[in-house]
């Protein structure tokens, strides 16, 4: 039986809504894994796992620093196992750039770490201006305005792509 640790950095709740779920698809496979989902801040021994996913959101264009600290301190680890790491961000509700190879944030964040996940993936994330505090909203709105996405105050967009997610989750049970 594997047993497979899910990490995740969120902001607004959407990376861990989707570290959420990808945990229930694996629980109700048939591999009969163990999960267990952890926020980025909770103590847990990476030893004891046999797989490692970091899920992390993506703020002010940037993934959060803390993401890069943890993946320094446990480099070793995470290369002796089978691990993945996803990103999830607004930009990536663009079909030129929901890839990891067109993601801009994949991009950075593959060249400012050592790591080499074993499987990389990127997802759009949620829209909800209404459950921004005010600086977050009225950044995120230029940035909207800049590349033409939506910008009414009171606009509630979920973007993740749930089939994708499912893809992910099957590539996950094949490593």
């Amino acid at each position: 039986m594997n047993k497979i640790l899910i990490i995740y950095s969120s902001v607004h709740g959407q990376t861990r809504k989707i570290c959420e779920y990808i945990a229930s698809q694996l629980r109700a496979s048939d591999s009969g894994c163990e999960v267990r989902l952890a926020s980025l801040e909770e103590q847990f021994d990476l030893d004891s796992f046999d797989k490692i996913i970091i899920g992390a959101s993506i703020r002010h264009g940037k993934h959060n620093p803390e993401v890069y600290h943890f993946i320094d301190t446990h480099l070793v680890a995470l290369e002796a196992k089978s691990s993945s790491f996803f990103s999830v961000s607004l930009v990536a509700r663009k079909a030129s750039r929901n890839t990891p190879e067109t993601n801009p944030y994949m991009q950075a964040f593959l060249s400012k770490t050592q790591w080499q996940p074993n499987l990389v993936k990127v997802f759009a994330g949620n829209l909800d201006y209404q459950g921004y505090n005010w600086l977050d909203r009225s950044i995120i709105r230029f940035i909207m305005w800049i590349t033409k996405g939506p910008t009414a105050v009171n606009t509630k967009i979920e973007y993740t792509d749930w089939q994708l997610v499912d893809v992910f989750v099957k590539e996950l049970e094949l490593l």
